[in-house]
């Protein structure tokens, strides 16, 4: 699915060299990352070191569905955006998020686009295609669980969640408070329709 820039290609990310090159720890031994810590159990992310990471996340790529979706620039993968059923997540029994409904509501809650592509449109195509995705496998709402910045300067290290801006322009709307902060600012839990 082609989102934004005609350039851009959002696909879901059943590749898991791709998904290493976008999120997993640059020495491969190490016991970081791979955007593992609200897609499984506390205990087992905590268990989890060095390559056996490497191997539960190589697994989730071959699940359905995958971990999430990743954006192309020429078939060169540049950005992550982690996807999942929020029940098949720590969001469905996190005390800091709440929990509105029951619904059977997506969650977006990582976006990252690799140095050097960054300011190019592809963390909204990321969230564009994130949706579309959420969509055609039939979610009614997708989630996230972005900053709440009001315009100041997010620490790129904590900018994994993204902004609520960057929500707004694709038509999330704000549903919540959450008891959650990252790097001083409150985190809202924002809601896209799809029904």
């Amino acid at each position: 699915m082609s989102t934004g820039s005609e350039r851009i290609e959002v696909r879901p990310a059943t590749a898991f060299d791709d998904v290493a090159t976008l999120v997993g720890p640059k020495k491969p031994t190490s016991n970081v990352c791979f955007c593992l810590s609200y897609r499984i159990g506390s205990k087992e992310n905590q268990a989890l070191k060095g390559h056996a990471r490497a191997e539960r996340v190589r697994e989730l790529c071959r699940h359905d569905p995958p971990p999430g979706v990743i954006a192309y620039l020429e078939d060169e993968p540049v950005g992550w955006a982690a996807l999942h059923p929020r029940s098949d997540t720590s969001f469905a029994t996190n005390r800091l998020i709440p929990h509105i409904d029951d619904l059977d509501v997506w969650s977006l809650w990582c976006l990252r686009v690799r140095p050097g592509h960054r300011k190019q449109g592809i963390t909204h195509a990321l969230v564009d295609g994130a949706v579309a995705y959420a969509r055609e496998r039939g979610a009614p709402m997708v989630e996230a669980y972005p900053v709440d910045n009001k315009g100041q300067k997010v620490d790129l290290t904590m900018a994994y969640v993204g902004t609520r801006k960057i929500f707004e322009d694709a038509g999330f709307v704000k549903a919540a408070d959450t008891g959650s902060v990252l790097n001083g600012f409150p985190r809202v839990l924002m809601r896209l329709d799809l029904r």
